[in-house]
């Protein structure tokens, strides 16, 4: 009997997926809400690209290389950085391979981004079909000449109608009558949650850390992913390349 009981073995401990390794990655403690917002954008493409329940061994090089080109091949070479630069902590913290290996760190430029013509932002402020959410961020990023992930991470709760300012991080982000006439709206029956919302609830293989979704909705923060495309739609017919404007653009000019 016990000889029999020697040859059973116990069964293998599941293998740790993808899904699973990046839920507890983000959960770790000491990360702030930027951080856990930002590593999250990276982990949720590999998510979405690659599947949950793909185990994290057996990740490759290559796979990671097809979701950084599809996903980040045109971006400017500051996001490329930022996601590759998550990648490889990820990759650290699951003690896999150097995923990041093969994706070469873009040089970032210094040139200074030119402003949005004040001419071409008279027809952008009045383009028919816009919804109230993108036109009070993108009057917010230019009246306020904020970072645009300094407008996205702001709360309701962080915001001061009445001397037209928000708490952002160490920094005050201030607007003046444009926006001011646009927030009561966009707030209207929201006490406290992500200032500018996702277009719908997130599935639960997507639910974003607690910082990034609304209370009283149920619905995440808009991503600075979802942000830039579309104002890039919007504005292709004022682009005289038809590329359409980043939101970086809507910084004032001196």
């Amino acid at each position: 009997m016990s000889h029999r009981a020697d040859e059973i073995t116990a069964p293998d401990a599941p293998a740790l997926t993808l899904g699973q390794a990046a839920r507890d990655f983000l959960d770790r403690a000491g990360l702030d809400a930027a951080t856990v917002r930002s590593y999250g954008q990276t982990l949720r493409r590999l998510r979405l690209s690659l599947g949950d329940e793909l185990p994290a061994a057996s990740l490759t090089a290559d796979q990671v290389a097809l979701v950084f080109r599809t996903a980040w091949g045109e971006a400017a070479a500051k996001t490329w950085n930022r996601h590759r630069s998550a990648l490889r902590s990820f990759c650290a913290w699951a003690s896999l391979d150097d995923l990041a290996a093969g994706l070469d760190r873009r040089a970032e430029s210094r040139t200074r981004t030119e402003s949005i013509d004040p001419a071409l932002l008279d027809e952008l402020w009045d383009l028919p079909g816009i919804s109230l959410r993108e036109r009070t961020l993108w009057r917010l990023l230019h009246e306020s000449a904020a970072r645009v992930t300094a407008v996205l991470s702001l709360n309701v709760e962080d915001l001061d109608l009445d001397d037209r300012r928000a708490r952002a991080g160490g920094t005050w982000v201030t607007w003046r009558s444009g926006t001011a006439a646009l927030l009561p709206r966009l707030v209207a029956g929201r006490a406290r949650g992500p200032l500018f919302l996702a277009d719908r609830r997130p599935g639960p293989a997507r639910r974003p850390a607690a910082a990034d979704l609304c209370p009283e909705t149920g619905r995440g923060r808009l991503s600075y992913e979802r942000a830039e495309y579309l104002f890039k739609r919007a504005t292709k017919p004022l682009d005289p390349a038809g590329d359409g404007y980043t939101l970086r653009r809507l910084k004032p000019r001196d």
